[in-house]
């Protein structure tokens, strides 16, 4: 109990006090301004308690913490003997396999074609003036 009374910890439990205060007050004035007939503090009249309610749950989780020494864990099932960390693949598809390029000419001519287009610096230029002229 020793360590919560730090002047650390007593300015922590200050803001924590003034940010719950702060999100009830918040909430209190939407419902006033939703009774007035602003249908959009219905809204922000339940968030606030939830932001408030945030607080709290940090606030108490970090004196947890410290009155017990270490962070809490979440119970975790041991892995099965046997069973090592899961392996990550990604998909390969026919555009991304190196070996089938080969194989499909038309992926192959369509791939000369962009290399082409890349490499030639008229290109866009060139393109350009066929858009423009076939409208």
């Amino acid at each position: 109990m020793r360590p919560l009374l730090t002047p650390r910890w007593l300015l922590r439990h200050g803001i924590a006090l003034v940010l719950v205060l702060a999100c009830a007050g918040l909430a209190w004035w939407q419902v006033t301004r939703a009774m007035g007939g602003n249908s959009l503090s219905f809204g922000y009249a339940l968030l606030w308690p939830v932001f408030g309610l945030f607080v709290i749950v940090i606030w108490w989780r970090e004196v947890r913490v410290v009155r017990h020494g270490e962070p809490i864990e979440p119970d975790r099932p041991a892995p099965a003997e046997g069973f090592r960390a899961p392996v990550i693949t990604r998909h390969v598809s026919r555009a991304t396999a190196a070996d089938d390029v080969d194989d499909d000419p038309v992926l192959a001519a369509y791939n000369e074609y962009l290399r082409t287009g890349i490499r030639s610096d008229g290109a866009r230029a060139e393109n350009s003036d066929r858009i423009s002229r076939s409208e």
